[in-house]
C-alpha cells in the first residue's frame, strides 16, 4: 500500500494539470482498502476517488485525500454455453480487459476499445463508444462501503445506469469505493458497425465480414485520428456529452441547419452531436489562453502547454454559452470537474 502526503497529481490526470492533494492512498486488495476506510477521520476529508485520472479535470490542488485502486486480476467466474462472466479489479486498465476478451473469444466490447481509464470508473461513468454501453455488459459491482468498511454487492439494476451516468455518480458518491466489476460476455460475435465511420474504414481495408480482433483495430485507428494523444497533449477524451432533445426540438433545427446529425434515441429523442455544434459555432481548432479545442475533434478540449484547470474552465464555459446562444441547448461536460 502507498500513502503518501502532500501528493502531486500530475500523473494521475490526462489533462496534465499540476496539482496537488494533501493525501494519496493506493490499495491493492480489499484488505487494505478496508483497513484505510476505518482509519479515515475528519482531517481526511473530502474524499476523491480516483481511476486512471482520463475523465477528470482539476481545477485546483485537492484539500483531501485521493484513493486510487490497484486491485487487479481478471478471473473467470463462470460459463454456459452462450456466455461467460469475468470478474476484473477496478485497478486493471480498461483496454487491456478489452484486448483480454477479444483474445479469448468474448465479445461484446470491441466497440469499447482504446477507452482510456480503469476498470472501477468504467462502471461508474457508463462508458461507451461507437454504439456500444458498459452498462449492457457489468453484471455485478462489488464495493467497501466507506462510512462501515463491509463489502458490498450491486447488480445492474442497482446502479441505474443511463447515458454516462449511474448512482456513483451521484448519491453513491465518495460513498463506496468500487473493488471488482464482473461483465458478461458472449461467445458470439455479433459486430456492431452501424456507428460513426466504422464501415467505411472496414471498405477502405477491403473488409466486408470482420472479426473481432479486426474491428477492434478499427476502432482504435479511428480514435486515434480523431483524438490526440494525452502524452503529447493533455486532454480527457470528449469532454461534452451529446445532448439528448425532444423529436420535436431537432426537427425544427434541422429546418434551420441542413444536414444537421443526429442519432435517434427513441420515438421521441434524438441525439444531437456536441462536436457539431461546437464545430458550428467556430470553436474547432480555436484556443483561449492556453487551453483549445482540438483541430480535428471539436469535442475534445486540450491543454495546449502549461494550462491551469481554471484555463479549462473558462474555455469549456464559453462553449457552452456559444452553443445555447446558437442552438438553445445547454451541452453538459462529460468530464468530472473537481
Amino acid at each position: 500500500m502507498t500513502d503518501i502526503r502532500d501528493y502531486c497529481l500530475l500523473g494521475h490526470n490526462t489533462f496534465g494539470i499540476d496539482a496537488k492533494c494533501r493525501r494519496f492512498v493506493e490499495f491493492s486488495s480489499v484488505d487494505e482498502l478496508k483497513n484505510v476506510v476505518a482509519a479515515l477521520d475528519d482531517n481526511d476529508r473530502p474524499l476523491l476517488l480516483l481511476g486512471g485520472g482520463s475523465n477528470l479535470l482539476l481545477t485546483q490542488d485537492f484539500p483531501g485525500t485521493v484513493l486510487h485502486s490497484a486491485i487487479k486480476g481478471r478471473t473467470l467466474v463462470r460459463e454456459d454455453g452462450k456466455s461467460v462472466w469475468l470478474c476484473c479489479g477496478s485497478g486493471e486498465t480498461w483496454d487491456d480487459v478489452v484486448a483480454f476478451c477479444v483474445e479469448n473469444g468474448w465479445y461484446g466490447a470491441e466497440n469499447l476499445s482504446l477507452i482510456p481509464g480503469e476498470v472501477g470508473a468504467s462502471a461508474v461513468q457508463n462508458i461507451g463508444a461507437y454504439g456500444a454501453e458498459v452498462k449492457n455488459l457489468i453484471e455485478k459491482v462489488e464495493a467497501v462501503e466507506v462510512a462501515t468498511g463491509r463489502t458490498v454487492c450491486f447488480t445492474n439494476k442497482d446502479c441505474r445506469y443511463a447515458y454516462r451516468d449511474s448512482r456513483f455518480k451521484h448519491e453513491w458518491k465518495d460513498k463506496f469505493v468500487i473493488t471488482y466489476v464482473t461483465y458478461c460476455l458472449s461467445k458470439t460475435f455479433t459486430p456492431d458497425l452501424d456507428y460513426g465511420n466504422i464501415r467505411n474504414q472496414l471498405a477502405e481495408k477491403g473488409i466486408a465480414n470482420p472479426t473481432a480482433a479486426q474491428l477492434r483495430q478499427v476502432v482504435i485507428d479511428i480514435r486515434r485520428q480523431k483524438l490526440p494523444d494525452p502524452k503529447e497533449q493533455g486532454n480527457a477524451g470528449s469532454f461534452f456529452m451529446n445532448p439528448i432533445v425532444d423529436r420535436s426540438v431537432y426537427e425544427n433545427l434541422a429546418k434551420k441547419y441542413e444536414g444537421m446529425p443526429h442519432y435517434t434515441v427513441d420515438e421521441g429523442l434524438d441525439k444531437i452531436p456536441a462536436g457539431w455544434m461546437i464545430e458550428q459555432c467556430g470553436w474547432k481548432g480555436r484556443s483561449l489562453g492556453r487551453a483549445g479545442v482540438h483541430d480535428r475533434q471539436a469535442l475534445v478540449i486540450v491543454n495546449r502547454g502549461g494550462a491551469t484547470g481554471q484555463d479549462i474552465v473558462k474555455l469549456y464555459k464559453r462553449i457552452i454559452d456559444d452553443v445555447y446562444e446558437k442552438f438553445r441547448i445547454k451541452i453538459k461536460p462529460e468530464v468530472n470537474v473537481i
